[in-house]
């Protein structure tokens, strides 16, 4: 199985839940800081993911890859950071009780 495929699932269920939490209050400042978040867990991952490929701490087989690239780092590996920045809140969101009352 490749990278890409792997991130396919995670990026369906960030998409979904995500749309399923707009109709919950605030949903605009939550997406604005939401953003804000993703591009700095963006910034901090092609720093440290460059960082530690090139001291050689992990290493991707290339025929599981796209072949995207920012530096060293595949671009597979900031769908985490994006997914979280997004998937999380969302999730607190549906999961908490008193954002319905308001």
């Amino acid at each position: 199985m490749t990278y890409p495929l792997m991130v396919l699932p995670f990026l369906a269920v960030t998409v979904i839940v995500t749309a399923i939490s707009a109709r919950r209050p605030r949903f605009r400042e939550r997406m604005l800081a939401s953003t804000v978040t993703a591009v700095a867990l963006l910034v901090l991952t092609a720093v440290f993911d460059n960082i530690m490929i090139a001291a050689g701490l992990f290493t991707y087989p290339s025929e599981h890859l796209s072949g995207l690239r920012v530096g060293a780092a595949p671009i597979e590996d900031f769908s985490y950071p994006l997914c979280a920045a997004f998937l999380l809140p969302a999730v607190y969101t549906l999961l908490d009780r008193s954002e319905t009352s308001r």
